[in-house]
């Protein structure tokens, strides 16, 4: 039922309308100046704003604009006499959808308010269709095949469209930035900014800092006043990447931005409002860590608003020829296909991935430099495949490195192998062994002076930056 805010100084004429439209199925309402009419659209949305052109004060052209500037898609029509007929174009021209000269019958009227019915419909259809269709761009460039996957791609629809916070939980290397991108792009503030910050790539003394900013003097080294980058997601979305790691001094802080939507930065006592949402990714074990004591309780429910749990690749099978494929037309000379031999094609196919979509991008891209980009043999996988197939762990063992590095097979081996790997086919070139296992420059040195692993070249990354808006690839966690 199309609802209709009739306004005129002409009091019984705006009462006949009133009753008029009533009695033709319209809900509406009849008020009796300017001022009175922005009352009731702040009241509620009105699907059409029938007003008179000339009324004391505020008249029906101002009105118009203001109608416009806070209710968009409510449609006006202008009413006026034969005299002012001109100013009524002129209403057109600044919006207005038509215009009626009193006096008319309320036939008139009607068929007016049919076709302005009309035209929202097909406005909403082609909003909705519209929607449809960049949805289906963004969801289409993630590679799932799997029920699982699919269930998780429609969880992702659906709190795309609301302002929740969300929590994306899964192994390492399954795609929860990719996923984190796809909210962000789905939902209502796709237009503003989206950051990225990966709260376990930063030191403890600089995340407060980073995050929130500091004012000039609060601290050695803080000679000018800084934005953090909940100032910089102002408006947009904030991803917080190994959010197990935030310590708990800045998890308060944290939980402050969710209940108030307002924060301090270092050194300054003054509080500041920001309008963001929150999007925390882990691969830990966090009511383990509610136990121990170093995450928060609070926090965890605060987060938790919609957790989406992302399943490992060893679990969805039927998404890896799909995968291998795109990584296939990703890093394939242009012109020349490469041929995977069967030996090595069912290799990849049984392989349990422990470091999930980023480890079989790698081994793909890994594959195509050894074969040179045509015929991919079993023996141009990566070695942690090839000692799998013959009975080893999954990860492949490690050559020790230093009295506390883990043992094979671990996951921590398995990272270290993956780094010693990356760093040898890039020649120790950091920045480039960082685009490899798909993390900055700053995780890759915080990771390998972690395992006590050899420096290789060092080059400059950035740490924390907007996402890039090109289209989705599962080829990031």
């Amino acid at each position: 039922m199309e609802s209709i805010l009739i306004v005129d100084d002409e009091e019984k004429l705006a009462k006949i309308l009133e009753r008029s439209l009533r009695g033709e199925g319209f809900e509406a309402r009849a008020v009796f100046d300017a001022s009175a009419a922005l009352t009731a659209l702040e009241d509620a949305a009105w699907d059409v704003v029938l007003t008179d052109l000339k009324m004391p004060g505020m008249d029906g052209l101002d009105l118009l604009a203001r109608v416009k500037a806070r209710r968009p898609e409510t449609d006006v029509v202008m009413m006026t006499a034969y005299a002012s007929a001109e100013t009524a174009v002129e209403a057109m021209k600044r919006g207005a959808y038509d215009y009626l000269i009193k006096p008319f019958p309320v036939d008139e009227l009607t068929m007016l308010l049919g076709r302005i019915g009309e035209t929202r419909g097909l406005r909403q259809e082609n909003a909705r269709l519209r929607e449809e269709a960049e949805e289906r761009v963004k969801l289409d460039n993630i590679v799932a095949r799997s029920a699982p996957m699919q269930d998780v791609l429609t969880q992702v629809r659906k709190v795309a469209k609301s302002g929740a916070t969300v929590l994306l939980r899964g192994e390492s290397g399954t795609g929860k930035e990719v996923l984190a991108r796809a909210i962000h792009h789905l939902s209502a503030r796709r237009e503003g900014p989206l950051i990225r910050v990966n709260c376990g790539a930063i030191p403890e003394t600089l995340l407060e800092s980073e995050l929130f900013g500091h004012v000039k003097g609060a601290f050695t080294g803080a000679v000018e006043t800084r934005e953090g980058h909940f100032k910089a997601a102002d408006g947009g979305t904030i991803f917080l990447d190994e959010i197990a790691e935030m310590p708990p001094s800045l998890q308060v802080k944290l939980l402050r931005i969710l209940q108030e939507g307002e924060y301090t930065r270092v050194g300054d006592s003054r509080p500041r409002q920001v309008d963001v949402r929150v999007l925390a990714a882990t691969n830990q074990n966090l009511e383990e860590m509610m136990t121990k004591g170093t995450f928060r309780q609070d926090l965890y429910y605060r987060l938790s608003v919609v957790p989406i749990l992302i399943p490992p690749l060893r679990e969805r099978p039927e998404d890896i020829p799909a995968l291998i494929e795109h990584f296939e037309r990703r890093f394939a000379p242009k012109g020349t296909p490469p041929v995977l031999a069967p030996e090595a094609y069912d290799l990849l196919l049984r392989y349990p991935w422990p470091g999930n979509i980023r480890e079989l991008e790698n081994a793909i891209e890994h594959a195509l430099v050894m074969g040179e980009g045509a015929r991919v043999e079993i023996t141009h996988l990566p070695l942690a495949l090839r000692q799998w197939a013959q009975g080893g762990p999954p990860g492949g063992a490690t050559p020790a490195i230093s009295a506390a590095q883990p043992s094979a097979g671990t996951l921590e081996a398995m990272e270290i192998s993956a780094i010693q790997e990356a760093l040898a086919k890039t020649g120790g070139n950091q920045t480039r062994a960082a685009r490899l296992l798909g993390i900055t420059r700053r995780t890759l040195g915080y990771r390998m002076k972690k395992y006590g692993i050899a420096s290789g070249r060092e080059d400059d990354d950035e740490l924390a930056s907007p996402l890039p808006q090109d289209p989705l690839s599962p080829e990031n966690d």
